[in-house]
């Protein structure tokens, strides 16, 4: 039995969610925030067996890609003035870490 816990953009969690309860997983989602631009996550909890494991990270994978983003920036030109410019960054994607789980109940 495998834990696998993938953090994502919040952007993605609906799709991503949706998709894995299609193939039959059961998902826990919890709100959480981090990263660069400390801009919203979701990280996921999956508990299935060992066989499905690459199967839920395929999915993951699909329902959360990297893309490019415009943010929002300012710059300080003098003492007196700022400046706000938008910077192209990279969004989404998911990180994901698998656990061995010694027991799994569902009550």
């Amino acid at each position: 039995m495998k834990l696998i816990m993938a953090i994502i953009s919040t952007d993605d969690t609906k799709a991503c969610i949706s998709a894995l309860n299609k193939a039959s997983y059961h998902v826990t989602r919890l709100a959480t925030t981090g990263g660069f631009l400390s801009s919203g996550n979701t990280t996921l909890l999956i508990g299935c067996e060992d066989k499905e494991v690459e199967k839920a990270i395929e999915i993951i994978g699909n329902e959360s890609q990297r893309r490019k983003e415009a943010v929002p920036t300012t710059m300080s030109t003098d003492m007196s003035s700022l400046v706000s410019y938008p910077i192209e960054v990279e969004v989404g994607g998911a990180t994901i870490f698998v656990m061995n789980v010694e027991d799994f109940r569902k009550l």
